[in-house]
């Protein structure tokens, strides 16, 4: 196998693109990254108004966006996502699950369905799309990449009510290096990203109830999202062909270690 010297390309020309979360915060920012490389974006959530203002941003970029509606709990969307997708532009060849809620409860004061949201939203809905996007992939012989947005919460707990989030992020992370076992005989690669806080709309409500964190911070700052980019370019290009099973923390140094 030849490859360039420098082996760095981030050129998504061809690739097909899923990104859930896709209508604020992060996912609107990964879509963003991936369509100005090239990538032909379907770009899911469940505000539609808010999807069909970014496609146009992107169109009128250049690029090629596909609005999904989609809510990310029901087994039947996560399923005709991917299916709508293929339909618009072929095979989804890159999957960002980048979908997530908070809990900011207690543990011990949430309510069951509370506690069946979080899990199936942060948890459930990665597997399902993921092994789906596999599924397809494999019957089209094509390689993939899937990326899961984790979090530092996966890795340390500051004990401020957000217990299963944390457990459900450090099992996205187990989902990640397994996943990643079973298809690498398939040259799907499944790597994720934790990040620390970054600005987005899920940490404007932390902000309401916790104030300005970010003076705890080593750095006193939150992130931002731009500062993932070429992180999540790398884990979907070419450059990074070998890697496989991977979670690459982008904390600013916030986490305890």
């Amino acid at each position: 196998m030849a490859f360039p010297l420098p082996n760095a390309s981030t050129d998504l020309t061809g690739q097909v693109a899923l990104v859930t979360g896709a209508s604020s915060g992060l996912g609107l920012r990964f879509a963003r990254v991936l369509a100005a490389s090239g990538a032909k974006v379907a770009i899911a959530a469940r505000r539609v108004d808010r999807l069909e203002a970014l496609a146009k941003d992107i169109r009128d970029a250049g690029g090629e966006a596909l609005p999904v509606a989609l809510d990310v709990t029901d087994a039947d969307q996560l399923v005709g996502a991917v299916a709508q997708a293929e339909a618009a532009f072929g095979p989804v060849t890159i999957l960002v699950n980048n979908a997530g809620i908070p809990d900011a409860q207690r543990a011990h004061k949430m309510p069951l369905d509370l506690i069946d949201r979080v899990i199936g939203v942060n948890l459930r809905a990665p597997y399902i799309l993921s092994c789906e996007v596999a599924r397809r992939l494999m019957a089209a012989e094509k390689p993939g990449r899937i990326v899961n947005i984790a979090s530092i919460a996966a890795f340390s707990y500051g004990g401020n009510g957000a217990a299963l989030y944390s457990i459900t992020k450090a099992a996205v992370v187990r989902m990640t290096e397994t996943l990643a076992v079973e298809w690498a005989r398939n040259n799907i690669n499944v790597n994720a990203i934790a990040p620390g806080a970054f600005a987005s709309e899920m940490m404007d409500g932390m902000l309401e109830r916790m104030g300005d964190i970010s003076q705890r911070f080593p750095r006193k700052r939150l992130g931002d999202p731009a500062q993932m980019d070429s992180t999540l370019l790398y884990l979907v290009s070419p450059a990074s062909e070998a890697v496989t099973g991977t979670c690459i923390k982008i904390d600013d140094g916030q986490g305890s270690r």
